[in-house]
């Protein structure tokens, strides 16, 4: 009797992972109805629907309450996740915010259903990291602060169109003065609106610090004043008085809940008043921001070169006061996408390049980093040195990464801005520069002499 060969291959089945959150609950959100998936062992009916009203929102939470969830991930899709994580974070659940391109399901499964689950099978294995989202305080300002940038660009908008209504007049004020919306431009405008034409007495209304003369601003309004343009103009000029007042409105609130916030150091008087140099052109807000903002960060942040108080708003509201939620400088950076992101495999180096994210602070810092093309500091000196040697595009990010570890160091540690560490930095690189010139100019048979002094 023959036997059959014994078969010593091991049968591998799927690998099985642990759960490490049990209690743990997946949400699929959409506009008008959302679902939600809960462990198998928890409800005879795991996946359940909800209407977006808010009764069925606290609903939800009550079925939460009765299968025992601790914990619920859901995907930040538009604003449509908000009214419910409010509502779960207010009844005690621990809510995970996260990026819906890291919870993409197998091809081909894509329902509310399947979603949900998909979403619950992937944080009860603790697989999912959550979104960073500041505390509500910080949230509000958020709100408001973007809700008035919205409203800086339709009016923005309703300045082109006076333009727009000036070129078809054939007014050239606007290419002869900077801003029409200054006191010049808003004076001319208004004259001719009320039905002034001569061009010489509307020149007399130029402000005596316009660097065009008398004369060319009245050249500039000899044009073709038809009845259909200046009524668009009109409109215009109060559609953009009517964003303004919207913009002050605004300013109001955000100053009332900057004062809401905790201080960490008391300014002294006067040192806070922004100079000419770091005052942002446009867009500044109606109230003494750099005080506020002093007094909440406990350091002042427009000592450094490039970062004005504009942008250290925007980092107030993205961010918060507390940089403790970053582990260093490196993850803060991270977050931010201002490091490489290496892509390794084979043990070779695939892509060094920065992660694409969209992140307003990391925009803030890019233009700041971009406004140091023409400043003297050390700062201005690394970006012009990065810029002749990897290109624009490179050279921000890497000025915004230093910029970016600054400010980690200064709100983290509570010191101030210090210029002569990065002064002794920029002795190094000319000290390396001119050792490494020597040296080429020994081997080409050449010897650099050092120039003397002119005397002026």
């Amino acid at each position: 009797m023959s036997r059959k060969p014994k078969n010593n291959k091991k049968k591998i089945g799927a690998p099985v992972l642990h759960c490490l959150n049990r209690n743990a609950a997946g949400a699929d959100i959409g506009a008008t109805e959302i679902y939600i998936a809960v462990p198998v062992d928890r409800d005879p009916q795991p996946v359940r629907h909800f209407s977006t009203f808010t009764e069925g929102l606290h609903a939800a939470a009550d079925w939460l309450k009765a299968c025992n969830i601790e914990t619920v991930a859901m995907e930040s899709t538009g604003v449509y996740w908000i009214p419910l994580f409010q509502i779960l974070e207010a009844r005690g659940f621990t809510v995970f915010l996260v990026n819906a391109h890291h919870v993409k399901n197998v091809p081909g499964r894509k329902s509310d259903v399947s979603d949900c689950q998909w979403l619950q099978y992937l944080h009860s294995v603790g697989l999912l990291n959550g979104s960073f989202r500041p505390e509500q305080a910080v949230c509000t300002v958020r709100s408001i602060l973007r809700h008035r940038n919205d409203l800086v660009q339709m009016a923005s908008s309703h300045v082109q169109h006076m333009q727009k209504a000036l070129n078809q007049m054939n007014l050239q004020l606007h290419h002869v003065i900077s801003d029409i919306t200054g006191l010049t431009g808003l004076a001319i405008i208004e004259a001719i609106l009320a039905g002034e034409r001569n061009p010489r007495t509307l020149a007399a209304l130029r402000d005596r610090r316009i660097k065009a003369s008398e004369d060319t601003v009245a050249k500039s309004l000899v044009g073709d004043y038809r009845r259909e343009h200046l009524f668009t103009l009109g409109q215009s000029l109060e559609a953009f008085r009517h964003y303004q007042h919207l913009i002050t409105a605004c300013d109001t609130e955000i100053e009332q809940y900057l004062e809401a916030f905790e201080s960490k150091v008391d300014p002294p008087e006067g040192s806070t008043r922004v100079s000419p140099e770091e005052e942002p052109k446009g867009r500044k807000p109606s109230f003494d921001l750099k005080s506020h903002l002093y007094r909440i960060f406990g350091v002042d942040l427009t000592k450094v070169p490039g970062i004005n108080v504009l942008t250290s708003q925007i980092l107030l509201a993205e961010i918060g006061p507390d940089f403790s939620r970053f582990a260093n400088g490196p993850a803060f950076t991270s977050w931010l996408g201002l490091c490489p992101d290496n892509r390794v495999s084979g043990g070779k180096v695939l892509s060094v390049k920065t992660r694409k994210v969209k992140n307003r602070a990391a925009t803030a810092l890019r233009m700041a980093a971009q406004s140091l093309h023409h400043s003297q500091s050390s700062l201005g000196h690394f970006y012009r040195r990065m810029r002749a040697k990897l290109g624009a595009p490179k050279a921000i990010t890497a000025t915004a990464h230093k910029l970016a570890r600054i400010i980690y160091h200064m709100l983290t540690t509570r010191q101030a801005y210090n210029e002569t560490i990065f002064e002794l930095q920029e002795q190094n690189n000319r000290w390396r520069l001119e050792r490494k010139l020597r040296k080429q100019a020994r081997e080409l048979g050449f010897e650099v002499v050092a120039a003397k002094p002119v005397a002026l």
